[in-house]
């Protein structure tokens, strides 16, 4: 159940948005990648973090190659909250504007440890 809604969910807010962007917005979301000091392909590491929550998250639905899927969306989500720490909201405050991030990207790190359950894709 929670492989489905919030796999459902987080790709219909986050992935589908982000798929349907194009360059431009993929550009937009790889320069968060600057705040941890990376500043080239800016275009490439937005596209990366599409496919992250697209094709990760369908992944994450279907239980199929379920940890790495996990691993590469937390890391997603540990960049986003960087990133918004850096460049908050004025309204949410430097937390405010990171947390639903840290939060998501904790979610999917700890489905690596728990696993995808007994109704996955892979499961033997």
């Amino acid at each position: 159940m929670l492989r489905l809604t919030l796999g459902a969910l987080f790709l219909w807010a986050h992935g589908w948005a982000k798929l349907t962007g194009g360059i431009d917005g993929w550009r937009g979301i790889g320069s968060a990648m600057s705040s941890v000091g990376i500043t080239f392909w800016p275009v490439f590491w937005g596209f990366m973090a599409t496919m992250a929550e697209t094709a990760g998250i369908v992944l994450f639905i279907i239980g199929f190659a379920f940890r790495p899927a996990c691993l590469l969306v937390a890391f997603t989500m540990a960049i986003a909250g960087i990133f918004a720490w850096h460049h908050p909201f004025k309204e949410f405050g430097h937390l405010g504007s990171a947390s639903h991030a840290w939060e998501l990207g904790l979610v999917f790190f700890s489905m690596i440890f728990i696993g995808p359950g007994k109704y996955s894709v892979d499961k033997n």
